[in-house]
């Protein structure tokens, strides 16, 4: 298992960990948004109002209403990366990352417009009578390229087929799994509550909801995105106003470095321009999907009776779930000061790494040595051999770089009391660090820890700690009602809607199980799965360029023909 895990991250290196994958991304959203003529910008204000319903007709066939199809996409991407990936963007990239984020989501706006726009258009519906929409249906009827001796070669059903299975998998990857590990851990830390309770109750709540197909789910998403919406957004503004100094210095430290990289301050180490884009635009991706095609198949179900005023629709999803939610958590962060603050905290084996030599943080030169070999230049010496740990500490001179940051204070335990002993070191790593055994010491925290401190920083004092727990319990469970139904419609769109009741029972066993197990595994072939939806939605979606625009053209000289009294965005 550990040979295969291996065999995942190797392969994700060359793949969504490469950077042709993000340019790939980033460059179809620059396309589309300059030969669209910058829709986000021109429909938003259309799009508010179709949400609203202004536009609707009787008789439009759908399973959902523009609202609830918009709440079910977002419960989709609004997850734990508005919460813990912003964090680790900014721990890795410094606030400049948050900037490319933004830029991101800007693109990202355009990008999800176009593929839910072409889903809704080629949507179908089942023998039950739900509608059952996605990329996987508009490459199925659409992308049929002419090959040798005149003959036409399906190769959109086999492109719809191949994006169907990559979401099933995804559905249990980044959708389901990894979201209860989330909730689980956060409930244990926070409240005390046994991963195996968590998972007992969620895996109920969640088989009531999915068991009764999209429009329960909608039912769901309609009153639960708002709700967490909400909560989030008081905990958040509690801690921006309460730092209410901080908030220009850090609104001006987000653009201040974008081209140059984020300098050595406090506990950073400090970013590159090209660390600080990569680890932007990643986050920005992972948290908007925009481009993955697993919100269009939440969009094909709204009610409508042509698919541009959808497609319309979803311009609004990143924005919502990226630039306005990852912003007030990268707010609440900067803000805080606790980005580049060094905790107390226990340290992950993972984040650890040892220096041959010992490094000082007031150090000019030896920050400056430290940046660029964490940045990817020139590679300090890492300790090979055994160290010798005498009452905690430890022995040699040696630097513990933990979580891109020189740790003090450092202590090492055998359960509760101070450790005498050995541990044995390769190029840097420690090669086991039994169950009783532990490091604490001071450091840079990310991800999660580092926005649940952030929220204690706030006229809530400890109890924000609480808005992220329940954040996460609520963005992390949405997350998987969501992905579960973007599994059923892949697996319909497979092997037909009569086996989507045996899909849903392994989702609710699996996502029961995953709370108290670990699914690394899962999650590292889900990198996989995601750029697997996303190479054939993009492909689609820029061989269908013409199509779009046409079809959007068409949108316009239908609208102005039935509502001449509304201004139109468009020149027709």
């Amino acid at each position: 298992m550990q040979q295969l895990n291996n065999f995942f991250i190797n392969l994700h290196s060359y793949l969504g960990g490469h950077e042709w994958f993000v340019f790939f991304l980033v460059g179809t959203g620059i396309f589309f948004t300059f030969y669209l003529k910058f829709p986000q910008i021109r429909y938003f204000n259309h799009a508010v109002k179709i949400v609203k319903g202004k536009f609707d007709k009787k008789g439009d066939k759908g399973d959902t209403s523009h609202f609830q199809a918009l709440t079910t996409a977002l419960s989709g991407t609004v997850g734990t990366g508005n919460i813990a990936g912003v964090a680790l963007a900014i721990h890795l990239g410094g606030p400049a990352a948050l900037f490319w984020m933004l830029v991101t989501a800007f693109l990202g706006m355009c990008t999800k417009f176009v593929e839910v726009t072409l889903s809704h258009k080629y949507r179908d519906f089942d023998e039950k009578g739900q509608v059952a929409g996605g990329p996987m249906y508009y490459m199925k009827k659409r992308l049929n390229i002419a090959l040798k001796n005149n003959k036409v070669i399906n190769t959109g059903k086999w492109l719809g087929i191949f994006f169907a299975a990559a979401t099933i998998l995804s559905s249990f990857g980044s959708g389901s799994l990894p979201q209860v590990v989330s909730i689980s851990d956060s409930m244990f830390a926070t409240f005390g509550i046994k991963h195996i309770i968590t998972g007992a109750v969620l895996s109920v709540l969640l088989a009531l909801i999915i068991i009764g197909g999209i429009k329960r789910i909608a039912k769901v998403t309609e009153k639960l995105v708002p709700g967490m919406a909400l909560i989030y957004l008081i905990g958040a503004l509690s801690v921006i106003f309460f730092n209410y100094e901080n908030i220009i210095p850090s609104f001006i430290s987000i653009f201040k470095n974008v081209f140059s990289g984020t300098s050595a301050v406090g506990g950073f180490i400090g970013a590159s321009f090209a660390f600080a884009f990569n680890q932007g635009v990643n986050r920005g991706l992972f948290s908007n999907e925009a481009g993955q095609g697993s919100a269009p198949i939440a969009h094909s179900a709204a009610r409508a009776h042509e698919p541009v005023s959808e497609g319309m629709v979803s311009i609004l999803e990143p924005f919502i779930d990226t630039i306005i939610i990852c912003t007030l958590t990268g707010l609440v962060l900067l803000s805080s000061g606790v980005w580049n603050e060094k905790v107390k905290n226990q340290f992950q084996k993972t984040d650890i790494e040892i220096l041959a030599n010992s490094y000082n943080n007031s150090n000019q030169i030896d920050v400056d040595n430290i940046r660029h070999h964490l940045n990817g230049g020139e590679k300090l010496a890492v300790f090979n051999g055994t160290l010798h740990i005498e009452n905690g500490k430890v022995v040699e001179p040696v630097t513990i770089i933990h979580a891109r940051s020189i740790a003090e204070n450092i202590n090492i335990y055998d359960k509760k009391e101070l450790y005498t002993g050995e541990l044995n070191i390769v190029s840097g790593k420690i090669i086991e660090l039994s169950g009783s055994l532990k490091v604490e010491g001071e450091s840079l925290v990310h991800s999660a820890q580092l926005t649940t401190i952030a929220f204690t920083r706030g006229f809530l004092g400890q109890w924000g700690k609480y808005i992220v727990a329940i954040g996460i319990m609520l963005f992390a469970f949405s997350t998987a009602i969501s992905w579960s139904y973007y599994g059923d419609r892949s697996v319909t769109f497979l092997f037909g809607a009569k086996y989507v009741v045996f899909y849903r029972i392994l989702f609710v066993i699996a996502f029961f199980f995953a709370s108290f197990t670990d699914t690394t595994i899962i999650w590292n072939l889900s990198l996989l799965t995601v750029v697997f939806m996303a190479i054939p939605n993009l492909f689609g979606i820029l061989f269908l360029r013409r199509e779009v625009k046409s079809t959007i053209r068409q949108y316009w000289i239908d609208f102005k023909a039935e509502h001449s009294e509304e201004k139109i965005p468009e020149k027709l």
